[in-house]
């Protein structure tokens, strides 16, 4: 009887655990089947990375490692004596061409009033002459006054040339010997040889304006002769619209070419403000690679800025655990720099493909070992505002739990 008791208590108690594990395997399974966790996780946020728009050597560093900035803020200064330079040579070539257009218009009026002079002293004989010969001298002053301003360019230009070729001799033993860049003396070499070609296109310009003064001139002397034979002065006056259409067309191209300067002049004030490198973006100083006295080239990556205020995690889930995650659930990030503290925040979007797809060098599976390996798939996740004061940097690790139900 009392060996019956005993298996019947001992009946009882087992009844009691397997209700108890029961019990508890049933809240376990609740708990963990409305939850996807990973500890694969880690902060992101935006990192800006600076780089040198014009090359030169480096002036002067205003930040260091590790220091907050705003958006604006001087990073960077190159120096900028070669594009102050720069700037002024446009200068000079916009007044140039200003100054050439301005005469090129004047021009118009002239060979027209010319023109229709010619006409005149075809109808009315040696009425017109008088007027026909004051408007050919005008046109002779002009053309004077071009070939003088393209002379003076000319000898601008040789100067110009003469000092490229110096620099280029000064620099040419010192690239035989690789003293300095091979990018410096190339630099050298373009602006010797642009600056030949800018002898070769004012000698031109020069005698273009020769030809022209002598046209003009041999214009005076035929308005001259029309003072004495009618028939000269119709012939002139058939060749009247050819002219003024010449005339205008010249204007034209120098209009445009003052358009071309105002804009090499645009880009060369716009590079000289790209030697004072800014912050793109508010954020704190990192990965710095540089020295003062540092020649570097446009495109060159300086530092980075790493902005604080607007993180995200990035949390990689396996495969088999987005069945049921959504955009807009709610998360639960433990942050191991707090010691687990958890932050609150909810799905924004699932990446349309696995990490490794974007390696850079994504697996290879057609080897003939493949082996099948659960693939991860990045999830962005945005924070509540955290109001803590706790600053979570790009890189921290964490442990991320979604709430799929």
């Amino acid at each position: 009887m009392a060996g019956l008791k005993s298996l019947q208590s001992r009946l009882g108690i087992a009844l009691v655990a397997v209700a108890i594990l029961g019990i508890a395997g049933f809240f376990t399974w609740r708990y963990f089947s409305v939850r996807e966790t990973t500890d694969d996780a880690q902060v992101s946020g935006h990192v800006s990375a600076v780089s040198a728009r014009v090359g030169g050597p480096i002036r002067a560093i205003k930040v260091v490692d590790n220091q907050a900035v705003k958006a604006g803020d001087v990073l960077v200064e190159l120096e900028s004596r070669d594009y102050e330079i720069a700037v002024a040579r446009a200068e000079a070539d916009l007044a140039s061409a200003e100054a050439n257009a301005r005469a090129a218009r004047n021009s118009v009026p002239v060979t027209s009033a010319a023109a229709k002079g010619d006409q005149h002293i075809a109808e009315a004989g040696s009425r017109g002459a008088e007027a026909s010969l004051q408007a050919a001298e005008r046109e002779v002053e002009a053309a004077t006054a071009r070939i003088g301003s393209a002379k003076a360019r000319l000898a601008e230009v040789k100067a110009n040339a003469a000092k490229a070729d110096q620099d280029l001799e000064r620099l040419r033993p010192l690239a035989a010997k690789d003293q300095i860049p091979r990018q410096q003396f190339d630099a050298v070499t373009s602006i010797a040889l642009t600056a030949h070609a800018s002898v070769d296109s004012a000698e031109a310009s020069v005698r273009e304006a020769q030809a022209n003064l002598d046209v003009a001139v041999a214009r005076k002397a035929q308005v001259s002769a029309a003072l004495l034979q009618a028939q000269a002065q119709s012939t002139a006056a058939a060749t009247a619209p050819q002219q003024i259409a010449l005339s205008e067309a010249r204007a034209s191209v120098a209009d445009a070419e003052v358009l071309q300067k105002r804009a090499a002049l645009d880009q060369s004030k716009l590079n000289l403000e790209r030697t004072v490198v800014r912050a793109p973006a508010t954020g704190v100083v990192s990965r710095r690679s540089l020295e003062v006295g540092q020649v570097v080239q446009p495109g060159q990556p300086l530092l980075a800025i790493t902005t604080l205020d607007d993180v995200w995690v990035t949390a990689n889930f396996k495969e088999t655990q987005l069945r049921d995650m959504r955009p807009g659930q709610r998360v639960e990030v433990s942050v191991d720099a707090r010691g687990g503290h958890e932050y609150r925040g909810h799905v924004e979007s699932i990446a349309a493909a696995t990490g490794a797809t974007f390696s850079l060098l994504p697996a290879d599976n057609a080897t003939g070992n493949f082996v099948k390996v659960v693939q991860r798939v990045p999830v962005k996740i945005v924070l509540d505002p955290l109001t803590d004061g706790m600053i979570l940097r790009p890189g921290m690790s964490v442990e991320a739990t979604v709430f799929i139900r």
